[in-house]
């Protein structure tokens, strides 16, 4: 495994956003959602693509906190602009679980 200076891991802004909406992405290669997340006033709403349909329906994310990164550049999947990255990890058959906080936060605190 490859250490990294904490100098490194404090430039990744990993913030809490609410998922305002998702729909199936219908045009993606691998089965996913786009997911619409509030990061509050400082960051604002941004729209990411999330393979995480092994686990989750859109009416299941719709409200749910979220873990993103929102420093990366953006990123065109298909015709989608993707603003973000939403966190995860894969369970023991691949799927994606989401990395969530385990209580209400105020939308947009970035990770200690």
């Amino acid at each position: 495994m490859e250490t990294i200076a904490w100098n490194d891991f404090a430039k990744v802004e990993l913030r809490v956003g609410r998922v305002l909406d998702a729909r199936v992405f219908a045009e993606a290669r691998k089965p996913a959602y786009v997911l619409k997340v509030d990061f509050g006033p400082e960051v604002g709403t941004r729209q990411s693509s999330a393979q995480i349909t092994g686990h989750y329906t859109p009416e299941q994310l719709v409200g749910r906190l979220v873990v993103a990164v929102v420093n990366f550049p953006k990123k065109q999947i298909g015709p989608l602009m993707s603003e973000c990255l939403v966190t995860g990890f894969h369970d023991a058959e691949g799927k994606v679980v989401l990395c969530v906080p385990d209580g209400e936060v105020p939308l947009g605190t970035r990770l200690a």
